[in-house]
């Protein structure tokens, strides 16, 4: 017999064979007919698909029945039609070639290959149609297995050439491999899958892009088609409201409108240009989290863009960052040798000049040959230049540089420039500082993904005893920015170490382990909710990441506090306990903001390029209704940039109509309208951004209304569109 135990801790007995939907009917009629899938002892497995045994020792299988309520169930569902999709391009293009149809965070794409044409947009409608015939029928997703031999034989038969190289290339190791049968439609393919096509409440096609068989470039160029599907329409119309809000938001074509941002080729793609405006925003935020600092016993410092290659190496960051980093930057150390390596390079040093610089440098002029014990290299005067390059290449000891891709080396070098006492602990060490990543280009996306960016980093020195106290204030500290933005919607995840992967080597021991009981004890004091997610720590440490929910739904990580016991032993850095003996500091990382770049990306679309008063670029125009209220209106302006705000004067000879609908596709908060009776009176017409009219005041009421809003750092809700449920940013799934 075969022992379940169910979600309520309940076990039963039921024959072998057994599958999830015969468990799902046991319990009633609704929960089966409700269930789209289940999970067995944490694998998500299809409904009719035999449970199998639990492990050896003989425990019982942990079953958990999936419904349309379940968020693992939206990735079976959008999978699923995945291979719907597929079957109606291949019926509608016969000789469709397929490559992978995994799911994404919030949808699916299928890689196919068409002869003959391209598939294009104007395809969607013909393609949602027959998807809609397929899934009328709701014919059954069927599951059967063959050898591996069988297996590439089936699919050579039914010209799915893509399927073929990836059995050769990858699946070959494997003894069997399983298919799903939709109709006439097979597909090679690892599953799970949902019951039947039926089960498909609502789908939308919504994009096309290109791509390289397995993401490689000297491959077959691929098209991808996107989509998402629902359990339910009412679903998918939200998720399309939020998409549409979202293009609207789009933080490239707000920060070129509002002029807050470019990017020039001439610079370099992924390197940011802050403009005037944006600039304004960015000292602000930096300002902000600069005094809070202060308040909070941190020490500000600052530390080059580049340093050793050896830093880097010792760190750790030199060979993870390896494949995303610019290359290093290499030169002679001696300055004669390079002085005269440049000068070969440049052609501009004659044979006397590069006599005086070889002795300089110290560098002879021939070596014994390193084929022969008696003979000696060609003299370095009878060389070619190119020869007389890379002799110097062979002979000068040279420096290698990196521009940096992390703080926490160069933090750490101002930790260990002096000796330290467990009096001075905490020390904690604050910048923003710039570091610099190689990302592809097909990964640069304006200012969210790019290639220099500014972090607000900081790092804390501390004992074990004050760990667990200097983490919950970092944690305090993250919460306190967040909620100041009005950014209070989030979640925290505990990101932990896979003993699986690579990178974590060593993270096994008690050091790790005890950091994430640290981490976890600091989240329980705190109740705060949180997830725990393997493989999501940085590679020295575990930490506690905050997913924030924007006003639309949309989920990013911003700040990170990061705990880490491993860069002070790589390093070995100590301090004098009060035992007189040395002992090794922990470190603590921390980030609230992440990158100045992506925060300010991720603002912009949080706010539509409509800030708060405190954070706006310019937070009041003043509009005069005629030229009568010139000098008035002047008069109002110097009021205002004598008490600190950022304002302006609209003195174009344009109607006053015309002034505020520019102020208001300009997003300025607040407007301040004045004529002759305001003039005569010492008032304004206070117009809101959002709330429009107020009437009109007294100046000096005004100017206190906007100084209390900015004090208070108000804000406005700014969101127009309902969301759905929020979505995990997962990684793609289901892809054989």
């Amino acid at each position: 017999m075969l022992q379940i135990k169910l979600p309520d801790g309940s076990i039963k007995e039921y024959p072998e064979g057994t599958s999830p939907r015969e468990v799902a009917a046991g319990i009633g009629k609704r929960l089966a007919e409700a269930a789209v899938a289940a999970v067995a002892n944490g694998a998500i497995v299809d409904l009719d698909r035999p449970i199998e045994h639990g492990e050896s020792n003989g425990d019982p299988v942990e079953l958990r029945l999936l419904t349309s309520r379940d968020r693992e169930a939206l990735d079976v569902l959008r999978h699923s039609t995945a291979h719907i999709m597929a079957r109606a391009i291949m019926r509608l293009f016969p000789g469709v070639r397929l490559a992978f149809g995994p799911t994404t965070a919030n949808g699916y794409y299928y890689d196919v290959e068409v002869d003959g044409r391209s598939i294009s947009e104007d395809d969607f409608p013909a393609i949602e149609t027959e998807m809609a015939r397929i899934t009328k029928d709701a014919e059954p997703f069927e599951r059967f297995m063959l050898p591996v031999d069988q297996a590439r034989t089936f699919v050579a038969d039914l010209g799915q050439t893509l399927k073929v190289e990836h059995i050769d290339d990858e699946l070959h190791k494997y003894g069997i491999l399983s298919f799903y049968r939709q109709g006439e439609f097979v597909d090679l393919c690892r599953g799970p899958h949902i019951p039947h096509a039926g089960k498909v409440g609502a789908f939308k096609l919504l994009s096309i892009a290109g791509s390289y068989w397995k993401g490689q470039t000297d491959r077959s160029m691929l098209q991808r088609i996107y989509g998402t599907a629902f359990f339910d329409k009412k679903e998918l119309d939200a998720y399309l409201a939020q998409v549409e809000e979202a293009r609207k938001r789009d933080h490239r074509k707000l920060g070129k409108e509002l002029n807050l941002f470019t990017i020039s080729p001439l610079v370099g793609p992924g390197l940011i240009l802050w403009m005037p405006k944006g600039a304004i925003i960015r000292g602000i935020l930096e300002n902000f989290m600069k005094t809070e600092l202060m308040k909070r016993g941190y020490f500000p410092v600052y530390t080059p863009h580049i340093g050793k290659i050896e830093l880097y190496k010792t760190s750790g960051h030199y060979p993870y960052y390896k494949d995303s980093q610019f290359p290093t930057l290499k030169m002679p150390a001696d300055a004669s040798a390079k002085e005269l390596l440049d000068g070969l390079i440049a052609g501009n040093v004659d044979d006397a000049a590069q006599r005086v610089l070889l002795g300089k440098a110290g560098i002879p002029e021939r070596l014994p040959d390193p084929a022969s014990e008696t003979k000696f290299t060609k003299p370095f005067f009878e060389m070619s230049v190119a020869e007389r390059i890379g002799y110097l290449e062979q002979t000068c000891e040279f420096e290698e540089y990196l521009l940096k891709p992390m703080n926490c080396p160069h933090h750490i070098q101002i930790y260990a420039a002096q000796p330290r006492s467990y009096r001075d602990l905490p020390l904690r060490l604050a910048e923003f500082g710039t570091v610099y990543r190689y990302e592809q280009s097909g990964e640069l996306s304006g200012m969210t993904r790019v290639r220099g960016f500014t972090q607000d980093d900081a790092h804390l020195f501390c004992t074990h005893e004050q760990v667990r106290g200097e983490f919950r204030a970092t944690m305090e500290l993250t919460q306190f920015v967040l909620s100041s933005l009005g950014l209070s919607d989030y979640r925290v995840r505990l990101s932990k170490h896979d003993p699986e992967d690579p990178k974590y080597k060593g993270a096994e021991g008690d050091v790790w382990r005890n950091a994430e009981d640290d981490i976890r004890s600091v989240l329980d004091e705190m109740k705060l909710p949180y997830d725990e997610a393997a493989g999501e720590a940085a590679f020295y440490g575990p930490k506690a990441d905050f997913i924030v929910r924007d006003c639309i739904g949309r989920q990013w990580q911003l700040g990170t506090v990061q705990l880490d016991y491993v860069l002070p032993e790589r390093f070995g850095l100590e301090y004098v306990g009060a035992d007189n003996h040395p002992h090794r500091p922990v470190m603590i990382h921390r980030a609230p903001f992440g990158s100045m770049e992506r925060f300010m990306g991720i603002l912009i679309e949080h706010f539509a390029g409509a800030f708060p008063l405190w954070l706006a670029p310019e937070q009041v125009r003043v509009l005069p209704i005629s030229d009568k209220a010139a000098d008035y209106a002047q008069k109002v302006l110097n009021k205002l940039t004598e008490a600190g705000f950022r304002a302006s004067l609209d003195h174009r000879p344009e109607k006053i109509g015309a002034k505020i609908r520019d102020a208001q596709l300009e997003k300025i908060p607040v407007m301040f309208v004045v004529g002759a009776k305001e003039a005569e009176n010492e008032s304004v017409a206070y117009r809101d951004r959002l709330a429009g009219d107020l009437g009109v005041m007294p100046l000096s009421q005004a100017l206190a209304r906007i100084q209390t809003e900015t004090d208070e750092r108000v804000f406005h809700q700014t969101a127009t569109a309902a969301a759905p449920p929020p979505t995990e940013e997962s990684g793609e799934q289901h892809a054989y």
